[in-house]
């Protein structure tokens, strides 16, 4: 058909027409120009001729500029920056804030290096005119390696496409650091349906957003509410027919549940009772919580909190006959909301101090896509009351993670040895519930599972039994908001059931 419209073309214009000429290859490196103000525009300008940069869009604070056209690039929000970079290949980042504070750039830099992009800035007009700066300066990602004294895994663990694909499945606490991270992993594994719970109404419109522009394919289904409405929660599992369940809404954040151990409780237990019971009534086929290497010999509400968490997990998975529950005991996740990396970055930023509760503290790190893509994996691989870790090596000192990050930035430790450095390091103390050391495991049993780096324990538990009654006990002590009873609870049954994990265990 082509062939015969050429030839009629012909015949009509007298001469031989050419055949249409692919468009040239653009082999030059995309690039996100943070700033949509006077020195980003011209800098758009100037690039459009540059053999070697091509702009594709820019980001910028001020919420009136989004969605407008400046220099022929639309202006996003720094929330959309990550499905930008995922869309067009973006390798670089450009900051054109000349005018904003050191520190402020410093920040910035720090938190755009997590995109995986190199991070570039255009100097300061006082810089240039001083001669401290001729070019652009930069700032490349801090390696995980670099903080974690050990290769990052993620590339070693399997993928687990096949596994969701064309599944229906449901993530709790679908706006968090992890939550969002496994919907993003997930959604390019190409699920039917993916549904979203979260009871933070801005979070889930941000997760929502950048999934239907990452997978524009797959169903997005974002829902508001929490965990603990037993109602929402059994007809979303019942009416979407969910396949598989990731539970990873929780409060986390050790001295703010400590501060407030009703609604940790209350979260944390009753709303991991209640999705775990759903799911089981309507048939899910998986059911994976995400825990906490604090809920072994816990100290804290929170560590307690997420002990009897599994307890009910490991409890359902002795008597479900259709769904098979396991679950994923994290160290301190790289990165997170509340995390170290964020925190020190900050307080980097604003010329320190970087505050530590203890010289000696040590904690088990793991970067969020090693952590995302071992909940993922355990759902593939769980018989039913697994408890799964990822062998991450030994502890690292905390403050050995702030010294990297320091020397990352330039800078130099100022203490007593070296008064004319940067950034000082102030022990503040250990704070409620707070342990200087933390594990991964109640007992020294482990089992092996398909991948070497993969660790498996099948620890004992409270029985059926016990576990009605001590859940009935801190439901009565929950609405009275009795915060004497409830720990006195929490100290009563999470040393029985120490006693008997590490009898069982070995």
């Amino acid at each position: 058909m082509r062939q015969r419209l050429l030839t009629a073309l012909r015949r009509l214009c007298g001469r031989p027409l050419a055949a249409p000429t692919p468009p040239p290859v653009d082999n030059r490196l995309p690039v996100l120009i943070y700033g949509a103000g006077r020195t980003g525009q011209q800098l758009a300008a100037a690039l459009l001729g540059d053999d070697r940069l091509r702009p594709v869009a820019f980001a910028d604070d001020e919420p009136r500029l989004r969605g407008l056209s400046m220099s022929g690039l639309r202006v996003h929000g720094p929330d959309e920056i990550a499905a930008l970079v995922a869309r067009h290949g973006i390798g670089r980042i450009i900051l054109a804030m000349p005018s904003a504070s050191e520190a402020a750039r410093a920040n910035l830099t720090h938190r755009l290096s997590a995109t995986g992009c190199e991070v570039h800035a255009l100097p300061s007009f006082a810089d240039l005119v001083t001669g401290h700066a001729v070019a652009l300066y930069e700032s490349r990602p801090i390696e995980p390696s670099m903080l974690l004294g050990r290769d990052a895994l993620e590339n070693e663990l399997p993928g687990v496409t096949d596994a969701y694909a064309g599944r229906r499945v449901l993530v709790t606490g679908a706006g968090g650091s992890i939550g969002s991270e496994l919907c993003r992993q997930i959604a390019t594994c190409g699920p039917k349906t993916l549904v979203l719970l979260d009871h933070g109404e801005h979070a889930l419109f941000q997760i929502e957003r950048e999934l239907r522009e990452l997978a524009p394919e797959v169903e997005i289904m974002p829902i508001l509410g929490s965990v603990c409405q037993a109602e929402l929660v059994s007809v979303l599992m019942r009416a979407r027919k969910i396949d598989v369940v990731l539970h990873a809404a929780a409060y986390k954040h050790v001295p703010m549940v400590e501060a407030n151990a009703i609604e940790g409780m209350r979260n944390n237990v009753i709303g991991t009772r209640t999705v775990a019971l759903a799911a089981e009534a309507a048939g899910v086929e998986r059911f994976i919580l995400v825990s906490t290497d604090k809920a072994v010999r816990p100290s804290s509400v929170m560590g307690a909190s997420k002990r009897f968490a599994e307890m009910i997990v490991q409890d359902l998975a002795t008597r479900a006959t259709r769904t098979r529950f396991s679950m994923v005991r994290f160290g301190n996740v790289l990165g997170s909301s509340g995390s170290v990396i964020p925190t020190f970055s900050e307080q980097i930023a604003r010329g320190g101090p970087i505050t530590l509760t203890h010289p000696d503290i040590t904690r088990y790190f793991m970067t969020i896509p090693e952590a995302v893509r071992l909940v993922l994996l355990a759902g593939t691989i769980a018989r039913g009351g697994d408890v799964f870790v990822l062998d991450m090596g030994a502890p690292i000192k905390v403050r050995d993670i702030a010294l990297r990050m320091i020397e990352a930035a330039g800078l130099t430790l100022r203490d007593e040895a070296h008064p004319e450095g940067d950034i000082e390091i102030e022990v503040t103390g250990l704070r409620p519930g707070e342990k200087l050391h933390e594990e991964l495991l109640i007992g020294s049993d482990m089992l092996t599972t398909p991948h070497p780096r993969i660790l498996r324990a099948q620890e004992g538990h409270l029985s059926e039994i016990e576990l009605v009654k001590a859940l009935k006990s801190l439901s009565e002590a929950i609405e009275t908001r009795d915060v004497a009873l409830l720990r006195t609870i929490l100290a009563q049954w999470i040393e029985q059931t120490e006693a008997e994990a590490v009898s069982e265990g070995g």
